[in-house]
């Protein structure tokens, strides 16, 4: 069965932070060693990031350690976000909270039990005999396999439309220290959230079709990029290595997909790709023979948001939906990677 995608909308918190601000106020609430102070201005005011949206009432929170303050924060702005994005969705596909018969949701930068699908029900009032699944640990390329979830649910039960969710807080795994990993984390990622609905063949008039999906796992280099547990707190763990093990992951998921449907990078007219950072966009160019033009909603969405993690490859999409206008028949590629090394890719037909 391939799938449809009726809708496609995406939110963030409220508050936008400039990469000046930011700047400023690492400079002037931390001790920053002289190297580490010069880090941050080169990726803050020389990157190509313009800003974030980070999911915060107050910018103080920014230096909260407490652990428990930090999963109620994610938990809040979570929740926030979440119910946005899947209440746009709602009204794009012209669908009411009880005509939802799944859920799917996915996160990796706060643990619940039960789950996020837990409290995101409960905002939009879905019903209680909904099929739902959380997806955990799966990091930046997680839409892609959220879709694959759903996927699968509307193809086993026959069930009507599910709502699939990709939600990320980055900003409640602020980890403050000298190692240059941790300063590009902090650098570099924002919050947002992406929500899709998914139908069966024959629901009303789609956005695009989903075709198939691929992946590529690699644990060789589990350790290049990782969320690791210090002190209680989530500390992201990113190498110098992420751009080139990232493009070759997804290289590798990307072509398995081009294989199996014989054929080639030409055939495909639109690339959504997960805009980890500019020298990760630039290696995926680099192996898949991508141009600029490929993946300058990419580049837009890391410009304009920064890397949100999960949701950022949606992002991406929806630009392509809404600036490119693909004709219908034109084929995509979703490539989403993260920890693991882990890749994902679907294709879909517009």
């Amino acid at each position: 069965m391939q799938p449809i995608v009726r809708a496609l909308a995406t939110a963030n918190p409220p508050m936008y932070v400039s990469q000046e601000e930011a700047f400023l106020f690492y400079d002037s609430h931390f001790d920053l060693a002289p190297e580490e102070r010069e880090l941050y201005r080169r990726v803050l005011l020389e990157g190509p990031i313009a800003g974030r949206y980070i999911g915060i009432d107050d910018p103080m929170e920014a230096c909260e350690t407490d652990q428990d303050k930090l999963i109620e924060r994610f938990v809040k702005f979570g929740r926030l976000i979440g119910a946005e994005a899947a209440r746009k969705a709602l009204k794009q596909a012209r669908l009411a909270p009880e005509e939802i018969d799944g859920l799917v949701v996915n996160t990796c930068t706060g643990y619940l039990c039960p789950g996020l699908s837990s409290y995101v029900a409960e905002d939009l009032g879905l019903r209680t005999n909904i099929r739902f699944m959380d997806l955990m640990g799966m990091g930046c390329g997680a839409a892609v396999p959220n879709w694959e979830a759903a996927s699968g649910m509307l193809a086993r039960s026959a069930c009507g439309p599910v709502l699939s969710l990709s939600v990320e807080v980055c900003s409640a795994t602020i980890f403050i220290g000298p190692e240059p990993d941790l300063v590009v984390s902090n650098c570099i990622f924002g919050d947002g959230a992406a929500a899709a609905v998914l139908d069966g063949p024959g629901g009303a008039e789609p956005l695009l079709r989903v075709l198939d999906f691929a992946s590529a796992l690699d644990p060789r280099h589990r350790e290049d990029l990782r969320y690791r547990s210090v002190g209680g707190r989530l500390r992201n763990s990113l190498s110098r290595r992420v751009p080139a093990i990232g493009a070759r992951t997804a290289k590798e998921a990307a072509e398995t997909l081009l294989r199996r449907h014989g054929l080639t990078r030409e055939d495909i007219r639109w690339w959504a790709v997960h805009a980890g950072g500019s020298v990760v966009l630039d290696q995926i160019e680099k192996k898949l023979g991508l141009t600029e033009a490929d993946s300058r909603y990419s580049r837009d969405v890391l410009h304009q948001y920064g890397n949100m993690s999960s949701p950022t490859l949606l992002f991406a999409l929806e630009k392509i939906l809404s600036d490119g206008r693909p004709a219908p028949g034109d084929l995509g590629l979703l490539i989403g990677f993260g920890a693991g090394f882990s890749a994902f890719a679907a294709m879909v037909e517009f």
